[in-house]
């Protein structure tokens, strides 16, 4: 280093001072520390199945390497997976895609960001979920966008108030985000919500991003998509992957369906990003899509049953209470009654209790008053936890 550069500021642009974070790698890079020290830590922080990818798709992979998929390869996808995605979203939502209608992406962050560079530009609004996945309020601003929440409250199991989003529309609104089932929350919108949704919006010229990452984890009912409304299907944005239903998170691969216009769009945006999402891994997004699907019925049974514990357990302890999720593996946790802000209730959980968790307000400022549990543990380790989370209520509340 010359001595010109000591003191130097770094000449950063002004639009990185508009990025946030997902909260959720911060605190797990915490627990990890305190666990190097020797301290003890049931990890409820992090949104990854604790499964492992089913055995039919580690073969696929494993086969793709050996028969020479490591290269390069279009940057919408193999046509091989565009084409299952297109079937799979066929026999899901009930609607006929084309596999240019569908781009691939490594993970399903990328369809978000792509679609808020290619929409949204300075100024215009969109509508999102709050409490929401992070990365939604993060994009809209990093893009120059005006973020626009639209609280989801507890009283209405935090499924999204209709009229409430329908008032929020305006004429600078350029996008809406749906979210169902929901992360943080385990809301989960009903066709009836999503069907009054399409009616408020209309005739008016606005982009929806579907978020239905969890569509296969949710516990009751028939999951539904606005992809699935005529009106709607050429302004929807419908967001999937492979992470949460396949066990998947390492592997990095989502994808995008939308019309085939915006399609390329999105999938100049990947050539100048990622060139292309890896190609032995779309092999065996190929086998997950079309091979034995009985390990997504296992994880989701599980899931909901560690939920239903998680849930009978907290509302045992002073101060907590939680409703029931109606799909993903979190449990959205009241924390009012312990008078504790949750940012502040999260830090002594983790360092006193052992107890790794999120604040609410890491998914937005409509989150305080909440933590939320990730239930992708084992049932032990989740009953500890309860067991620690009580004890530490027991001493300080």
């Amino acid at each position: 280093m010359t001595a010109a550069s000591v003191g130097r500021a770094l000449p950063l642009a002004q639009r990185m001072s508009r990025l946030g974070t997902e909260t959720a790698f911060e605190v797990l890079s915490k627990a990890k520390a305190l666990e190097r020290q020797g301290k003890s830590i049931i990890h409820l922080e992090i949104g990854e199945p604790d499964f492992n990818t089913p055995a039919n798709v580690v073969e696929a992979a494993v086969d793709a390497l050996r028969k020479g998929w490591t290269h390069y390869g279009p940057s919408a996808g193999l046509p091989e997976l565009r084409q299952a995605i297109a079937g799979y979203i066929g026999r899901t939502r009930g609607v006929e895609v084309s596999p240019e209608e569908v781009v691939v992406t490594p993970g399903g962050k990328p369809i978000m960001f792509f679609t808020m560079l290619a929409l949204v530009d300075e100024g215009d609004e969109v509508i999102y979920p709050n409490p929401g996945f992070p990365i939604y309020e993060s994009m809209i601003n990093y893009v120059g966008g005006t973020a626009v929440p639209i609280p989801l409250r507890e009283e209405r199991d935090f499924a999204m108030d209709v009229n409430e989003m329908a008032a929020l529309i305006t004429d600078r609104t350029k996008l809406i985000i749906l979210n169902s089932p929901q992360n943080p929350t385990g809301g989960v919108l009903s066709r009836a919500d999503i069907e009054r949704a399409a009616e408020a919006i209309g005739n008016r010229n606005i982009m929806l991003l579907s978020d239905e990452i969890y569509s296969r984890l949710q516990f009751e009912g028939e999951p539904f998509s606005i992809l699935s409304i005529p009106e709607m299907r050429e302004r929807t944005i419908l967001l999937d992957g492979f992470s949460k239903t396949y066990a998947m998170t390492g592997w990095r691969m989502g994808y995008g369906v939308m019309q085939t216009s915006l399609a390329a769009h999105i999938t100049r945006l990947m050539t100048n990003s990622n060139s292309c999402t890896a190609s032995f891994t779309q092999i065996a997004g190929v086998e997950a899509l079309s091979g034995d699907q009985s390990a997504v019925g296992l994880m989701r049974t599980e899931f909901e049953r560690r939920c239903r514990a998680f849930v009978n357990g907290i509302n045992k302890i002073e101060g907590f209470s939680a409703r029931m999720p109606k799909g993903a593996f979190y449990v959205f946790a009241n924390i009012t009654g312990t008078g504790w802000e949750s940012k502040r209730l999260a830090g002594a959980l983790l360092e006193e209790a052992g107890v790794a968790a999120l604040p609410g307000t890491s998914f937005g400022r409509y989150g305080e008053g909440y933590l939320r549990f990730s239930v992708a543990n084992s049932m032990d380790n989740l009953m500890e936890a309860l067991q620690r989370i009580g004890a530490w209520a027991k001493r300080n509340l």
